[in-house]
């Protein structure tokens, strides 16, 4: 049976093949062949998704110290691990938290400034070569106006439902990124105190996550988190999907991904 790292490297060449496929499809002004090839990158692109967070947890668990060496790790990467791990659109600061905690990174080493930059060359990427890459940073997109929402990341190859930021949708995430933390935190072999204090910070805002005098548990977390989940999930599933079949339909492929210019609105976007 492969390894994870032998599944990636396959998956890669995979969706190599595939992106040729559609090019092909297109040139030969074959619709219908495109589209199924379409769907057979997207598939395997959640597939690398998928083994590439499974290697992840590997490496938590295989070495010692369990975290990854931060400066051998480009910056790209290190968000993109954050936000495998959170699953939802998130801001630096907390990207950075959450790769320090987990991955070993120093959290000023991801600052603002250079993730705008970098969502930048990401959208330059897209639209000079699409599909060239994996996956590419890219923005969460407001319900109302389908414009970038500031200062929040997301992965390219998520759901578009996924990438849109509805009115509950901020503490739907927030849930979300909490319940995700605190089950990576429950399968560390050992306490880490950052990851501690990145589980406090999140207890501290949900009711009935953190007891009063500092202690904190994630499956107590885990918990309360998802009670309050379950009370907002639903209406927030139906804004996002509303909105993103919109984006559907008004839309290409790089306005999906990095929003459009001419719906960004002063004081909206």
């Amino acid at each position: 049976m492969p390894s994870v790292a032998e599944s990636i490297e396959n998956l890669e060449r995979r969706i190599e093949d595939l992106r040729a496929a559609v090019r092909r499809a297109v040139i030969a002004r074959d619709p219908a062949r495109a589209k199924a090839m379409r769907a057979e990158l997207r598939t395997a692109e959640r597939k690398w998704e998928q083994a590439l967070t499974e290697l992840a947890d590997e490496v938590e668990v295989n070495t010692e110290p369990a975290k990854l060496e931060a400066p051998l790790v480009p910056i790209r990467e290190q968000v993109h691990h954050a936000l495998t791990l959170l699953s939802v659109p998130a801001a630096p600061k907390l990207i950075a938290e959450v790769h320090a905690a987990f991955y070993g990174a120093s959290a000023t080493g991801i600052a603002a400034s250079k993730l705008t930059h970098l969502r930048r060359d990401e959208e330059r990427s897209f639209r000079t070569a699409r599909h060239s890459r994996p996956y590419y940073l890219c923005s969460a997109l407001t319900a109302e106006h389908l414009a970038p929402a500031r200062g929040l990341l997301a992965i390219s190859t998520w759901p578009l439902e996924r990438r849109i930021i509805g009115p509950l949708s901020l503490r739907v995430d927030f849930l979300t990124a909490a319940i995700k933390v605190a089950e990576r935190a429950s399968r560390m072999p050992e306490e880490d105190s950052g990851v501690t204090r990145l589980l406090w910070r999140f207890g501290t805002t949900i009711p009935g996550a953190a007891e009063p005098h500092g202690a904190v548990d994630a499956a107590t977390v885990i918990k309360a988190a998802q009670a309050e989940l379950d009370v907002h999930v639903a209406a927030d599933q139906s804004q996002r999907e509303a909105a993103a079949e919109r984006a559907r339909r008004q839309m290409d492929e790089a306005e999906q991904l990095f929003g459009s210019k001419l719906r960004v609105l002063r004081g909206t976007a």
